[in-house]
Formats: structure tokens, C-alpha cells, sequence
């Protein structure tokens, strides 16, 4: 299949990255980030989630954030929703895409969520089904497609057949995510074959961590497969608290070089989202892993 003409992203650094840095960002400046990238022409900016503060307290303040921020026509602003009291919230603060998950592995779901993957999916069912008759957009994530913290290998026919029951549930598109980074482009490009054979290409999205510095080089290998959605998180933010060693995710900013030098559209201001990620990067008191924003603020300066 051809390489796609043009791509969507999908921002995940002011949920996914965030919530895994070690210093909580005031409400404030996650809403001046969520802005900020919305402004830069990004068509989805994940805004936050619906889970226990107490397992993941950077995300405490996501209904603020939600009645915060200000809706660009043409931007969605997702935001992670585990089970059906995080759908409630999530319906007051007037979401209108939401995104539930499951993971390929026992053991990381048990550890993630405390239940199994079948119970994951028990969960997930209704939401689903709430989030549909309420008129919202449903997005499904499958975490540990190219392996687990605990279990290492993870067999791409479990990933296809999870990614085919939240299919099943509901969901337009299925996100599929190497949590801990160690996939390479051969694995990626099997993994991804496995799962277009339960669910169309279409309807497939990359989300995938740098551990191993082969992030780029494994969406590159899903982009010849024809997919056209790729998550990534602004200045490389995230990692995940129950995955020990993971990196954080593909820099938004190393995605859209490496597309633009693709010739492939997106629709995206660059230097916009540099500035974004320095912006963010500045409030953190960290630096942004992302080698084409660096190499951008270098020449700039």
C-alpha cells in the first residue's frame, strides 16, 4: 500500500506526557499549552482524563482544564475515560470525543487498571455504549502491542484481536501502543499487518515511546502499511508510571520534519509547535528530547 498523502496528529503531551512527569503543571499552563498547539493547526489535542486523582493526580484538574479552555472550531480535545464514573465527568465538562483502552498483556493490565483484559473489556463495553447515545466520538487505545514491561513478548494476534473487540464496541479508530518503546520497524510492520487483518488500516493509529531511539523509524514502517494517524506528545513529554523505564513518547516535532520531508501534508504549523514545546518545557524546568525542535532553536538563535 502507498505511502498516505497526508497525515493526522494526534497531540498527546498535555494528557499522556504530562501525566507522567514528575512535577504537576498548574491548571493554568496546561490550558495555555492546550492553546497553544490547537492554535498551531494540531487537529486533536488529548485535554486530559477521567481517573482517580489518587493514581494519577497530575490529571486531577481535567474538569477545569475542560470548562477552561477555549474550542477551536476544527480541533476535538479528547480525553481518557476508564470506566462509567469517568464518563460522567466527562459528560458534564462537555466532551465530545473520548477514548478508552485495554492492554495486550495480563500482567500490565493488572498492574495499570487491577483487573484482567477481559474484565478491561467489561469495563470499556458501556462506556462505549454511553459515549455513543450521547453523540460522542469513541477512540479505543491498545497498550503493549510490541511488548510488556513484565511479559516482554506480546503476540500481535492478541493486540488484533483486542483491537477487533473495541472494533466491535463501537470505537472509529484504534490506537495501538508500544508503551515501553522497544518495538522495532520489523516488528511494527508484523504487528501492524496482523491487526489490519481484523480491523481496515483506516481505522488504525501509531502511538509509539522512543526508549530505544526507533520511534520514527517504526511510524515510517506503518506509513508504507498506509496508516495515516499518528499520536505524539510535544518536546517528547511522558513515559508511564507502570511501565519502569520507559521513554516518553515521539516528539511531535521530530513526527511532523520527518513527514515534511515525506512531502507528506499536515496541516501544522512547525515553528509553532517548537515554540509550544518550549513553552511547556520552560514550566517543567526540564529540556525537550525532540532533536528537530533543538536543531530549529539552535539555527533560530
Amino acid at each position: 500500500m502507498a505511502m498516505p498523502k497526508q497525515v493526522r496528529i494526534v497531540e498527546v503531551g498535555p494528557r499522556d506526557g504530562l501525566q507522567a512527569e514528575p512535577r504537576t503543571v498548574p491548571t493554568e499552563d496546561k490550558v495555555a499549552l492546550i492553546h497553544r498547539l490547537a492554535d498551531a493547526g494540531i487537529p486533536a489535542v488529548e485535554a486530559g482524563a477521567f481517573v482517580s486523582p489518587k493514581w494519577v493526580p497530575q490529571m486531577a484538574d481535567s474538569e477545569a482544564v475542560l470548562n477552561a479552555i477555549e474550542r477551536r472550531p476544527g480541533t476535538v480535545y479528547p480525553v481518557l475515560v476508564p470506566n462509567m464514573k469517568g464518563f460522567e465527568r466527562a459528560r458534564a465538562a462537555n466532551v465530545t470525543e473520548i477514548a478508552t483502552f485495554s492492554a495486550a498483556s495480563e500482567t500490565f493490565s493488572q498492574k495499570n487498571t487491577n483487573c484482567s483484559i477481559a474484565e478491561s473489556l467489561d469495563r470499556a463495553a458501556p462506556v462505549c455504549e454511553a459515549g455513543l447515545a450521547a453523540g460522542m466520538r469513541v477512540r479505543g487505545y491498545v497498550s503493549c502491542a510490541l511488548g510488556c514491561p513484565y511479559e516482554r513478548e506480546v503476540d500481535s494476534d492478541k493486540v488484533a484481536d483486542l483491537a477487533g473487540k473495541l472494533l466491535a464496541m463501537g470505537c472509529y479508530e484504534i490506537s495501538l501502543g508500544d508503551t515501553i518503546g522497544i518495538g522495532t520497524p520489523a516488528k511494527a510492520h508484523n504487528m501492524l499487518q496482523a491487526v489490519a487483518n481484523e480491523v481496515p488500516i483506516e481505522q488504525l493509529a501509531v502511538h509509539f515511546h522512543d526508549t530505544y531511539g526507533q520511534a520514527l523509524a517504526n511510524i515510517l514502517a506503518c506509513l508504507e502499511l498506509g496508516v495515516a494517524t499518528i499520536d505524539s506528545a510535544v518536546a517528547g513529554l511522558g513515559g508511564c508510571p507502570y511501565a519502569p523505564g520507559a521513554a516518553g513518547n515521539v516528539a511531535t516535532e521530530d513526527v511532523l520534519y520527518m513527514l515534511d520531508g515525506l512531502n507528506i501534508e499536515t496541516g501544522i504549523d512547525f515553528a509553532a509547535v517548537v515554540a509550544a514545546g518550549q513553552f511547556i518545557c520552560d514550566t517543567l524546568g526540564r529540556t525537550s528530547t525532540s532533536k528537530a525542535a533543538q536543531a530549529f532553536l539552535a539555527k533560530a538563535a
